[in-house]
């Protein structure tokens, strides 16, 4: 098994290199869930077509992007965020970053400008695993389990492939080469 620490909500699951399936190349997955019932995450860094204000119209951050969060439920829209201060009802998945709140207490702090877009990432549709699922793929070493991680990081917009590859190189010297591994071995 490549991960040498357990999953949990918190933590951060990094595909495989050579991960085919188009829903998680190259992802990298913030856990909100994980319990026996099953585990939910939100791919950080596969942006979607969509800005936010696609989805929502007259939003005062019209122009911030939206990423698939997975496969399931497509049609609904869910958020992470650094300021519970200023968005009530989340819940704490990690210190300092919370999964979900008051909707309208955003749309409010959003068309008053009083929210960053460094305090917050929004995301069509979910990852989700139903029970033991998730724990197959890490003993098939589809992931890798990670808690080395900027909170910032998470809220960046850094492009796809460039977020994989400093989450790769952040878990250390056994890790590193995987980095600059090619995507698709036969054309190397």
């Amino acid at each position: 098994m490549l991960s040498t620490i357990a999953a949990a909500a918190g933590r951060i699951l990094i595909s495989e290199p050579f991960m085919m399936d188009p829903n998680f190349k190259r992802s990298v997955i913030l856990l909100t869930e994980y319990a026996e019932s099953g585990a939910v995450g939100f791919v950080l860094n596969h942006q979607s077509e969509y800005l936010l204000g696609d989805i929502l119209p007259d939003t005062a951050y019209s122009e911030m992007p939206v990423y698939v969060g997975g496969p399931v439920a497509l049609n609904t829209l869910h958020f992470i965020h650094c300021v519970p201060e200023k968005i009530e009802g989340g819940i704490e998945i990690t210190g300092g970053l919370y999964w979900g709140g008051d909707f309208e207490q955003v749309k409010q702090l959003m068309s008053s400008y009083q929210l960053q877009a460094s305090e917050i990432k929004f995301f069509t549709g979910y990852s989700g695993w139903t029970p033991d699922q998730l724990d197959g793929e890490l003993r098939d070493n589809a992931w890798i389990v990670t808690d080395k991680f900027e909170t910032e990081t998470l809220f960046s917009n850094t492009e796809e492939v460039n977020l994989w590859k400093q989450a790769v190189i952040n878990l250390g010297q056994r890790y590193a080469h995987i980095a600059n591994f090619p995507e698709n071995p036969e054309l190397n």
